[in-house]
């Protein structure tokens, strides 16, 4: 990695910690809020790419762990990653990771805007909601003491939010890619 990736992990951390600010918005009778920060996921795969997206929550990770307060609502420790939430947290990182894998392979300066902004989209869905509820949804269900089927079913709850949240993305990363592409090469 060199001091350029290294940075731009470090600024997606802090717009990821900003993303905290936005208050949550808590669901009735389901222990995960509604956050901002969930979108950071999406934003940084698809404007910084795989590594450094995944590094800026991996640094996100480590602040939360040593208790900084810097999740929504101004939460923070080692309670919060063993908590309800922790299965999401963690799978923030392996979400970023494969929303830039996917943005890596599907998006190319050149192409078309409407190319571009479906193979973010695309990404966002697979990276930023798929996998992130792949690690969230066990764990909570384990935590909670909650059968795993009622915790898929509260998971409906937040897609139309998170499908909004995909579509900001795309519409941000289309914009980066425009003015100052951020996004790694694909390599052969």
């Amino acid at each position: 990695m060199t001091t350029r990736d290294l940075v731009l992990a470090a600024l997606f951390t802090a717009i990821i910690i900003v993303l905290g600010f936005i208050p949550a918005v808590p669901i009735p009778l389901i222990p995960v809020p509604i956050t901002a920060q969930s979108m950071g996921v999406m934003l940084a795969g698809c404007i910084i790419g795989a590594k450094r997206g995944a590094l800026a929550y991996t640094l996100l990770v480590v602040l939360v762990a040593v208790g900084l307060p810097v999740l929504s609502g101004g939460r923070g420790g080692l309670n919060v990653l063993v908590g309800p939430t922790g299965g999401y947290i963690f799978g923030w990182i392996i979400g970023t990771f494969v929303t830039g894998l996917i943005a890596e392979k599907l998006v190319r300066e050149g192409q078309s805007a409407a190319r571009q902004m479906m193979g973010f989209f695309i990404a966002s869905v697979v990276g930023g909601i798929g996998v992130v509820y792949l690690c969230g949804m066990p764990w909570l269900s384990f935590v909670a003491g909650t059968p795993f089927n009622t915790v898929l079913f509260g998971s409906l709850a937040f897609i139309p939010g998170d499908l909004v949240k995909a579509a900001i993305a795309t519409l941000a990363a289309r914009a980066v890619i425009v003015g100052y592409p951020l996004l790694p090469a694909k390599t052969h």
